[in-house]
């Protein structure tokens, strides 16, 4: 079974939407499919960091009492994740090639920070989620000067915002569980940071 089909058949009714939309797309400009490229591409590479980083903070975090949080983020990472991933076959976008990269290094930080205690792996939550949703709120002010009013525009618009605030949840829920207290909260936070930005940068690229 192909991919295209696999995905369809795990989600055939975005499946249906998004291809509904892409078949239409031939009036859209090459400079525009070219913005929609390059943020799906970087959307999905960062989707994915994320659903790594709470797969490794519920490998060292799961079975205590911040463990059902930080599964009810990973679901709905893994709900934006495969958006993403079906957006990639439907719109036959290439992926970044930093993805094993990525899926590693997702992983390494989430179990990571969760092994220097709650209160770190929520700094790390903190910290990624506002890098995401600053960088959503980046794209959302692109894709509003966009003249394209075709339905995947709004499709896309639609999901980035409503990803945007989930994100942005997270974040909250972060500060809500202890962040502030973690070691050197403000040198962990900036260099998760760094890394996020430079991440971003190189899978809008590569």
């Amino acid at each position: 079974m192909n991919l295209c089909k696999s995905l369809q058949l795990f989600s055939p009714r975005l499946s249906f939407q998004i291809s509904a939309r892409l078949n239409s797309s031939n009036s859209i400009d090459p400079e525009t499919k070219a913005i929609y490229s390059k943020f799906i591409r970087v959307d999905h590479a960062g989707e994915l960091g994320a659903d790594r980083i709470y797969a490794g903070q519920m490998a060292v975090l799961g079975k205590t009492d911040v463990g059902p949080t930080i599964q009810h983020m990973w679901d709905q990472e893994k709900e934006h994740l495969q958006t993403f991933t079906n957006m990639i076959s439907e719109y036959r976008v290439r992926p970044t090639v930093l993805h094993p990269i990525w899926n590693v290094a997702g992983f390494v930080l989430g179990a990571g920070t969760a092994m220097l205690g709650k209160e770190a792996a929520m700094a790390c939550t903190v910290a990624v989620e506002e890098s995401i949703t600053d960088h959503y709120n980046k794209q959302l002010r692109t894709l509003l000067e966009v003249e394209d009013k075709s339905e995947f525009h709004e499709t896309l618009m639609s999901k980035i915002q409503q990803f945007r605030d989930e994100e942005m949840e997270h974040h909250d829920t972060g500060l809500e569980h202890g962040a502030l207290n973690a070691p050197a909260y403000q040198v962990l936070k900036q260099t998760i940071q760094v890394g996020c930005t430079a991440a971003i940068w190189l899978s809008e690229r590569i």
